[in-house]
């Protein structure tokens, strides 16, 4: 059965929905015909050019990245540039190229857990969690014979469905009142007259982007010319998905021992992994985020966490973290790496595509020197 790029995007884009990515980012498909046909892909990090000699060497059809090739747009794909010759060669070679970033960020299972993952990691939530689905409440009031009809227009528009179910709702009866007056043209009922009908008390949710498509089913499938409705928003409720993960140990351990734990499950670099704060400090919670992660330190202190496992710490937000929260600091690639080995494992599972992760290191720093310690 031959595997087109377009059914791998597909499961890539249930994988990691491109619309949860950061607003500023730059990820999904960037060279590749969606017809093409793919049998082997070839997972990094990085999109540099030792990558696309694995590419071309290996045979392989598709490249998946985390990191984007062209994270601020350019008007130009020469080959005399470092990123117009990944272009270029990546076509050349028959390759396609997809990226997923701060969607792999935020997905459940994402970056974080597959970090989270080598430290196992219990009761595991998101450290920044992603504001839920914005939804609202319909109730609306219908006369009893035509309350189906009226929920299977709401439902054919969006409302009503929870997971994997649709036409979700609940309903009671009671008694509607009212009195047409001069110029209505009442579907129950006389012009003047005190009319009581029995009437279902209907409610259903429904995604808050799909309220106007919502409401024009209900006033077009509605028996009554001016029907009665409340139309409530519904408060956020955070979900499994966000930024880094929080979760307990297996069992506490000093700061001076999860550091070497962090360097022996962590890809080797020459950044390796740095520590800070007091090497006795015993760690029962330990929160962790791939990638850049300083922007969260105020988030890992709040979570309760006793470390903050991460990379890029600058001088100043470290040396002015939260008393109480010890922090490592790893290598940027070292710390979304493990991510890649899960996205294979996932990626293989729901196609009939060959995956590969790609061992080559391509964090930027190469040697380190230590000064003499006093």
């Amino acid at each position: 059965m031959t595997t087109r790029l377009a059914d791998v995007l597909e499961v890539l884009e249930e994988l990691y929905p491109a619309a949860t990515a950061e607003s500023w980012d730059a990820v999904g498909l960037v060279c590749g015909d969606p017809g093409a046909s793919v049998r082997r892909v070839l997972l990094a990090v990085d999109p540099v050019e030792a990558v696309v000699d694995e590419v071309v060497a290996g045979g392989f059809d598709l490249l998946l990245t985390h990191h984007p090739l062209f994270l601020r747009g350019t008007a130009s794909v020469a080959a005399t540039t470092p990123k117009g010759r990944v272009v270029h060669r990546l076509l050349g070679a028959g390759a396609a190229l997809h990226v997923a970033h701060t969607n792999a960020d935020v997905a459940d299972p994402g970056v974080s857990d597959a970090l989270a993952e080598l430290f196992d990691l219990r009761d595991l939530r998101p450290l920044s969690p992603s504001a839920g689905e914005a939804l609202d409440k319909l109730v609306v009031y219908v006369p009893v014979a035509d309350t189906g009809r009226l929920l299977d227009a709401l439902s054919a528009a969006g409302a009503g469905q929870i997971g994997d179910y649709d036409r979700c709702a609940w309903s009671t009866t009671g008694t509607g009142t009212f009195r047409p007056l001069p110029g209505a043209d009442p579907t129950v009922g006389s012009v003047g007259e005190v009319t009581e009908v029995e009437e279902t008390r209907l409610e259903v949710v429904l995604p808050r982007a799909r309220r106007s498509r919502v409401l024009r089913a209900l006033l077009d499938a509605h028996p009554y010319e001016e029907p009665a409705y409340d139309l409530l928003e519904l408060a956020s409720v955070a979900g499994r998905t966000g930024l880094g993960r929080v979760g307990e140990l297996p069992s506490p351990i000093p700061l001076r021992e999860l550091t070497a734990r962090a360097a022996a499950v962590l890809p080797a670099t020459a950044w390796g992994v740095r520590a800070a704060g007091d090497p006795a400090q015993v760690v029962t919670t330990l929160a962790v985020s791939g990638g850049s992660g300083d922007s969260l330190l105020g988030t890992a202190a709040r979570s309760g966490a006793d470390a903050f496992l991460t990379a890029d710490l600058r001088h100043h937000p470290a040396s002015e973290a939260p008393e109480g929260l010890a922090l490592l600091d790893a290598a940027h690639w070292a710390t979304e790496w493990p991510w890649l080995v899960d996205a294979a494992r996932r990626l293989t599972a729901a196609t009939n595509v060959e995956t590969v992760v790609s061992t080559l290191v391509t964090d930027p720093w190469t040697h380190s020197a230590r000064s003499p310690l006093a």
